[in-house]
């Protein structure tokens, strides 16, 4: 008899909801990390802190209050690390307890220390005592995560040229900064820098960023960065980074040479894979350390499970608790419904973006007529209210069906307002729902109708010439 039914590596939010749906289903259930990593990469260095990190930026800059109160508006003058990182530290402490108490609760096993494949049903668990605890699993879930990926050609020095693990351990805000990478996690802290006061230039060798994002919505995103005096270089790569003793010099393959205090490389993530001892298992990795499941995220070893960033793409929190849940009732032999095909993607630049469906460059490509819905927050009291003037909402509507193909949001609350779009849309509802709809007045979900007004005015018009 195995020492638990399901055994998982990692605590990440994939790795906890694996180990919470198994628990529930009444299996013997244990959890490996590492003692300062309970709650993975997602709690101690990744996605809790950039997002405290931001909320931190946003009101000790009070930069969402400029509108009302003028351009030189700020909560505090002089703004520190010390400042950011008291946030940041108070919300990981209190998440890391949220996580011990809910495995707690659910009688999980944490097992602390780094675990490592044995044999294929056999995991070595080593807690650096110099002493390794054998341990047996009929299901095993591998849910280790990513880190920053280091290019070969760069040198790293946790100080001058950092990743985006770096961040948290800046002594001092830096004045100038490159942010190599357009991506999501480069966009997000180029941003949040800017907001700081930090002249920030971004390099991308590709033509834009953010290109699975809504052209229009990057566009808005672009220009409020510029007018924070973010530099965008884009069809640019980066040849050297010269270290020097104030600093660093970024040099381009096209000659420029960019000086700043700090280089920030976001090159992608790299799956943590490499010390799992897969082979003992029967199992590789890609070059980027991603493992291979199939839709029930079953691996090539018929009893282990892989979940999370360390499968690759959508590499998002919110899926990879969704992934961990479904790998569990798989492995307990337990009916599950699937993951549901429209997952919301939010990404926290200042101001914040997010969309649910299809672009309108996806929908023209695929010769899907649409019809476009507009509301601008600044039509709106409560965007008055709240002092956004910038922010939008854009539904994108099949004239025939009337059904909404997508939804796409810039601007404050972005995040949270998706959901209701992504309601409509998994419900299979029409814009008429949201034109007849009541909402709360003044709110920003009002936008939601407006927009859907829009979209009908001009079906409506299409209909009465035609008709």
């Amino acid at each position: 008899m195995s020492d638990y039914d399901v055994l998982v590596l990692g605590s990440g939010p994939g790795g906890q909801r694996a180990a919470i749906a198994a628990a529930k289903l009444g299996r013997r259930v244990a959890i490996v990390d590492r003692r300062a990593m309970l709650g993975g990469v997602c709690i101690n260095t990744g996605t809790i802190p950039s997002k405290t990190l931001r909320e931190a930026v946003l009101y000790l800059t009070g930069l969402n209050q400029r509108e009302l109160y003028g351009q030189s508006y700020r909560v505090k003058e002089e703004i520190t690390v010390a400042d950011l990182g008291l946030r940041t530290q108070h919300v990981i402490g209190r998440e890391v307890d949220v996580v011990r108490n809910q495995l707690a609760r659910n009688h999980v096993t944490v097992l602390p220390g780094h675990g490592r494949f044995l044999e294929p049903a056999v995991i070595g668990v080593d807690n650096g005592d110099g002493r390794e605890l054998k341990v047996t699993a009929d299901k095993i879930v591998i849910a280790t995560g990513t880190r920053p990926a280091r290019p070969g050609t760069v040198e790293f020095d946790d100080s001058t040229v950092i990743d985006s693990d770096g961040i948290v351990h800046l002594e001092r805000i830096p004045e100038t900064m490159v942010v190599v990478g357009a991506g999501v996690i480069g966009i997000e802290y180029a941003s949040m820098f800017a907001a700081l006061g930090t002249k920030v230039t971004v390099i991308e060798r590709r033509e834009r960023m953010l290109e699975f994002a809504d052209l229009e919505i990057v566009e808005a995103l672009k220009y409020h960065l510029r007018d924070l005096a973010v530099t965008f270089r884009f069809r640019e790569t980066v040849a050297a980074v010269e270290r020097h003793g104030g600093g660093a010099v970024t040099v381009l393959e096209s000659g420029k040479r960019i000086p700043a205090d700090t280089v920030m490389y976001s090159a992608g993530r790299q799956g943590m894979t490499d010390a799992l001892g897969l082979e003992a298992a029967g199992l590789t990795a890609d070059h980027r350390g991603r493992i291979k499941v199939d839709a029930s995220y079953r691996t090539g070893a018929g009893h282990v499970y892989a979940v999370g960033d360390v499968i690759g793409f959508p590499s998002l929190a919110a899926t990879s608790m969704e992934q961990g849940r479904l790998a569990a009732h798989h492995a307990c032999g337990e009916p599950v419904a699937e993951i549901h095909e429209l997952q919301p993607i939010g990404i926290y630049t200042i101001p914040e973006i997010s969309f649910v469906g299809r672009t309108e460059d996806a929908l023209t490509e695929a010769k899907v007529p649409f019809e476009v819905g507009v509301s601008r927050y600044r039509e709106l009291a409560r965007g008055q209210i709240i002092g956004d003037s910038y922010g939008m909402l854009k539904l994108l509507v099949s004239p025939d069906t009337r059904e909404l193909l997508g939804v796409h949001v810039f601007g404050t609350g972005a995040t949270e307002l998706v959901h209701i779009g992504q309601t409509v849309m998994g419900l299979g509802g029409t814009v008429d729902y949201l034109v007849n709809a009541v909402f709360n007045y003044p709110t920003l979900a009002e936008s939601y109708k407006v927009a859907a007004l829009d979209a009908m005015n001009k079906m409506r018009h299409i209909a009465r010439l035609t008709g």
